[in-house]
């Protein structure tokens, strides 16, 4: 992740900070299968305004997949933009927005990485951490690792690896679009996330949680500004 070049380059002391927070965050994460009875199903996301940010979760019924709650949180960030950890930049905004949530979920998925990060940290591992909350990601775009294009139908499955490690899984959910990469994030395992994403995926490339928080933030946007 170079860094860009119409951006001064960060503060050392802070990049320090952060890579010591992460690193502590990491070994908190727990890669298992969960012990949860699947009920309520959130999906979050967050769009950033300026120097600001929406952060956006919904809460639907599973199987069912009926929404039944939806909030969102708006405020400054809290850091400058940093590759790598973009995290620390959503995640305080993230927490603020479920603590309005009534209805706690048992699973939370997230518009973003698991552990399909450099450091095994992204926003669904560090939001599943900060919760103690299981957690899973789903990203429209890979941030680190090799993988082989699955095949063109709905349900083609191919690994995401890094450095011979299996860090998620390259899902089609759709017949001949993009795929998504889905990883663990905390208290969750590949084979469950996996399957979760694909019972969800019902009519569009991404599973119903990520796309309703992702069209509820178009539609927040327009009350805050």
């Amino acid at each position: 992740m170079a860094w860009p070049n119409h951006l001064p380059p960060p503060d050392p002391k802070i990049v320090k900070e952060l890579t010591e927070k992460q690193e502590q965050l990491r070994q908190q994460v727990i890669l298992q299968k969960p012990d949860f009875e699947l009920k309520l199903l959130a999906g979050c996301d967050s769009s950033f305004i300026g120097e600001n940010i929406l952060s956006v979760f919904v809460v639907l019924t599973y199987p069912e997949l009926e929404l039944v709650e939806k909030v969102y949180h708006y405020g400054p960030v809290e850091l400058p933009y940093i590759p790598g950890f973009l995290a620390f930049r959503e995640a305080p905004n993230l927490v603020k927005a479920y603590e309005k949530l009534q209805h706690k979920p048992d699973l939370i998925m997230v518009d973003g990485h698991g552990i399909a990060h450099p450091r095994r940290l992204g926003i669904a591992s560090q939001l599943g951490v900060l919760l103690n909350k299981p957690t899973m990601g789903v990203a429209k775009k890979v941030l680190t690792g090799k993988h082989e294009e699955p095949a063109m139908e709905k349900g083609s499955i191919t690994p995401l690896t890094h450095r011979g490690e299996l860090i998620g899984e390259v899902i089609r959910t759709k017949d001949k679009v993009k795929p998504v990469f889905v990883s663990p994030g905390h208290l969750m395992d590949q084979e469950t996330a996996t399957a979760i994403a694909l019972k969800t995926a019902i009519k569009h490339k991404l599973p119903e949680p990520t796309r309703l928080a992702d069209h509820y933030a178009e539609v927040f946007k327009a009350e805050v500004r």
